[in-house]
C-alpha cells in the first residue's frame, strides 16, 4: 500500500498566504429547540457540567456540510461533534463568509485559530460572540469561478478558517456556468485570505469537499489550490498553484498530469497585473506554471502565480479541459515559447503577524 505524506493544513495555508496581503440587522428566528444568545464575553473557559451537543441552526445563510457524520452539518471533521464548551464553525452560501469567531483570537496562531463559528456553552445554548456581525455576510465579490470544461461540474472547496482548515465549504460550479467566490477584506478574521482546493471536473462536492485518501486525487489531494483577498486600497490578490500534497514523492499520482487546467483572467485586463497566470497540462509539466512574473515556489515546493486586480476590478479563476495526456508529467513546453517561466524560483519564509485589534 502506498501512503502519501500529509502536509498539515498550516503548511498548505502558508503556501496560499504567500503574496496575499494580511492587515489588520436583526437576526432571524432560530430553529425550534435552539436558543441563540449573544455573548460579549471573550472568555469561554467555563466548567462544562454535563455532556451534550448543540444542533446545527440551519438559517441565515448557513449551509449544512457533510452532515452524515458526527459533525451533523457543522463545518467540522466528520468525527467531530459540536459539544458543550466548544467552538463550532459553519459554512455559508457561495460568495459569503462566516461572520462569527472567538473575539479574543486576533492572530493566526494555534490553538485559537480553531475558534471559529458559534460557541456551544455548558447549557447547550449557541452563543453569538460578535453581536454586530451577521452570521454570514457577502465577501468582496471580486473573484468569480468559471467552469468552461465540458467534462462536468467543478467543486471549489474552501478551507474552514478560523476552524480546523479542512476543505469543507462547498462551491459547486456547473459546466458552462460561474459562481462568485468568497473574498475577504481586512475586516475578516485576522485579515486572512480565503483558500480553495480545486477538484477535477466531475468530482462532486460530497467527494471533493472533505479529507480524502491517496487513492484519488481529490479533496486534500486535489491537484490545484487557490487563494484570494482584498486590501484596503481595493486591490484583490488572486493566487493559483499546485497543491504541495499532490507533489509528494510517495504519492501514486505525483507524475500524472491532470486532465484539466486553470487560469486567471480579468474582465478588464488594464486593471490587472501579473497576467498571464495559468496552469495548462497540455503544455506544462507537473508543478509548472505559465506566468509573466516567473512564478514562485511556496511551502512544500508547490509553484504558483499571483494576479493583482486593482481598483475593485474583477478577476476570474477559469477551469478548462486541457486535452493533455494524463500519463506523462515532465514534458516541457517548447523553449521558444516566450510566455512560460517554470522553476522553483523563490523559497518564501512565513511569519505569524500580530494584528492590532
Amino acid at each position: 500500500m502506498i501512503f502519501c505524506k500529509l502536509l498539515t493544513p498550516y503548511s498548505v495555508l502558508s503556501f496560499l498566504n504567500a503574496g496575499l496581503f494580511k492587515a489588520a440587522t436583526a437576526a432571524p428566528s432560530p430553529s425550534p429547540g435552539i436558543q441563540m444568545t449573544e455573548n460579549g464575553n471573550e472568555n469561554h473557559h467555563e466548567h462544562v457540567k454535563r455532556g451534550g451537543t448543540c444542533d446545527f441552526p440551519n438559517y441565515d445563510g448557513m449551509v449544512s456540510v457533510q452532515k452524515g457524520g458526527s459533525n451533523a452539518g457543522w463545518a467540522m471533521s466528520p468525527d467531530q461533534e459540536c459539544s458543550y464548551g466548544t467552538w463550532c464553525p459553519y459554512a455559508c452560501q457561495p460568495g459569503q463568509l462566516m461572520g462569527q469567531w472567538d473575539p479574543s483570537a486576533t492572530t493566526y496562531t494555534y490553538p485559537k485559530s480553531q475558534n471559529g463559528g458559534l460557541y456551544c456553552d455548558s447549557s447547550g445554548n449557541l452563543q453569538k460572540p460578535n453581536s454586530g456581525n451577521d452570521y454570514c455576510y457577502d465577501g468582496k465579490g471580486t473573484v468569480v469561478a468559471k467552469n468552461t470544461a465540458g467534462s462536468g461540474d467543478v467543486a471549489f472547496c474552501q478551507t474552514v478558517l478560523p476552524g480546523n482548515e479542512a476543505m469543507l465549504i462547498p462551491t459547486l460550479v456547473g459546466s458552462g456556468s460561474q459562481q462568485t467566490l468568497a473574498v475577504p477584506g481586512t475586516d475578516y478574521w485576522a485579515s486572512t485570505a480565503s483558500h480553495f482546493y480545486i477538484n477535477a471536473p466531475g468530482v462532486s462536492v460530497a467527494d471533493g469537499c472533505q479529507w480524502g485518501s491517496s487513492s484519488n486525487p481529490q479533496g486534500n489531494w486535489a491537484p490545484y489550490v487557490a487563494g484570494s483577498n482584498m486590501d484596503d486600497s481595493q486591490n484583490t490578490f488572486v493566487k493559483i498553484g499546485w497543491n504541495p500534497v499532490y507533489l509528494e514523492s510517495s504519492c501514486p499520482f505525483k507524475d500524472v498530469k491532470p486532465s484539466f487546467g486553470i487560469k486567471i483572467t480579468c474582465d478588464d485586463e488594464s486593471q490587472c497585473e501579473g497576467l498571464p497566470c495559468s496552469i495548462d497540462p497540455s503544455s506544462n509539466g507537473v508543478n509548472e506554471v505559465s506566468s509573466s512574473g516567473g512564478g514562485s515556489s511556496g511551502a512544500g515546493g508547490g509553484n504558483f502565480c499571483v494576479v493583482t486586480a486593482k481598483n475593485g476590478a474583477k478577476a476570474n479563476i477559469e477551469v478548462f479541459d486541457s486535452g493533455s495526456s494524463s500519463s506523462s508529467s515532465n514534458k516541457k513546453r517548447d523553449a521558444n515559447s516566450p510566455e512560460i517561466s517554470t522553476t522553483t524560483v523563490t523559497q518564501i519564509e512565513y511569519r505569524t503577524v500580530t494584528v492590532a485589534a
